[in-house]
């Protein structure tokens, strides 16, 4: 198969009447990536792979798939393949039958469609199951046929939207693995929808973050994780969040409740109101620290999650191990400096520390 399946989206918008689902959207995904489209409910992501799939019509801007201006072609001509949240299996038709409706729809010789029907099952791993109908299937077993009906025609584009939510645990965490394999054997372009940040982050090349219609930033999982460029990625990603305490930058230091940080490397900005993000696991005991109160502690098998107060600031701590200490108990506690984040109060953007 051709390394193709570059698509581009320039100015894309999106409304369904008053409500604007998506507002002015560039985009460039690359051939063979991996790209999830990240945010949570509302925030435009789905909406954007319908339109890259041409199941919506773009309200302005243009969507190229390989320098191809496919913005008012329909679905049947872009030669992409989705997988929706809910398989959208038919349940009169066997699994044989559902993975070959493609091929029979495109007017594939019959000849040739049993041969591809059964690679397709193979690389799913459910040619076993060719003869049983979607209800005779458990939910893990009716995804793989979404799946093996999405590539059995081999198509330039993979579109994903939160196939995996409807698994347990478990399944969700084995499928992930399979199915970035998949993408990989198959050498192929694929877009993931999903709300799920640790599917995000393990799956993904490539991210772009949606907030309110918009793409805030886009970079890959490390990228996005360790310099979140607003305030508002900042406070989504991360399970859980960054803190975001206020604070006062001074020089080379930022003063957070009361007390004053030194910060390894001048910030791009002298003085004024900020942001102080700081990650739960960046958050450490320290007698000479912050005076802090412990609210509630959560146990997560190997650490433990700390709901801690900071004067009136909720702040969160995640230590190795299990940590013995009763609710309502001071603690002190201090920031890791080189792990600070720093953000304008106004504009919530990124302040360069580096």
């Amino acid at each position: 198969m051709s390394a193709g399946g570059r698509v581009s989206l320039r100015g894309v918008s999106k409304a369904f009447g008053e409500v604007v689902a998506l507002r002015d959207v560039d985009l460039d995904i690359e051939p063979v990536e991996f790209f999830a489209l990240l945010g949570p409910s509302g925030s435009g992501k789905t909406t954007t792979l319908r339109l890259i799939a041409g199941l919506e019509q773009v309200s302005e801007g243009t969507i190229l798939v390989d320098g191809e201006d496919v913005t008012d072609a329909g679905p049947g001509e872009r030669d992409v393949a989705m997988v929706f949240q809910s398989y959208a299996l038919y349940p009169h038709m066997t699994v044989a039958e559902n993975i070959s409706f493609p091929l029979r729809m495109d007017r594939v010789p019959k000849g040739e469609i049993a041969p591809l029907v059964h690679e397709a099952a193979r690389r799913v791993k459910i040619e076993h199951l060719l003869d049983r109908r979607p209800g005779q299937l458990s939910g893990g077993q009716q995804q793989r046929c979404a799946l093996a009906r999405a590539i059995v025609r081999k198509p330039r584009l993979f579109l994903l939207d939160e196939p995996l939510s409807n698994l347990d645990a478990k399944l969700r965490l084995e499928t992930r693995v399979e199915l970035k394999k998949l993408q990989r054997n198959l050498n192929v372009t694929a877009i993931y929808v999903t709300h799920d940040q640790e599917e995000a982050m393990t799956l993904a090349d490539r991210m772009a973050i949606f907030l309110d219609g918009a793409i805030v930033q886009v970079g890959t999982p490390e990228e996005v994780f360790e310099r979140p460029q607003t305030v508002a990625v900042a406070g989504f990603i991360g399970s859980p969040a960054m803190n975001l305490l206020p604070g006062e930058l001074s020089g080379r230091g930022v003063v957070v409740a009361g007390r004053r940080i030194e910060l390894p490397r001048p910030p791009d900005a002298s003085s004024g109101p900020v942001v102080v993000g700081v990650r739960p696991g960046h958050v450490r005991f320290d007698p000479d620290g912050l005076p802090a109160v412990l609210e509630v502690a959560e146990l997560l098998g190997e650490t433990t999650l700390l709901n801690l107060r900071l004067g009136e600031h909720p702040i969160r701590m995640r230590v190795n191990g299990k940590v013995r200490a009763a609710e309502g108990e001071p603690v002190a506690i201090s920031f890791d400096p080189v792990a600070v984040h720093l953000f304008d109060r106004t504009s919530g953007q990124r302040i360069a520390t580096d």
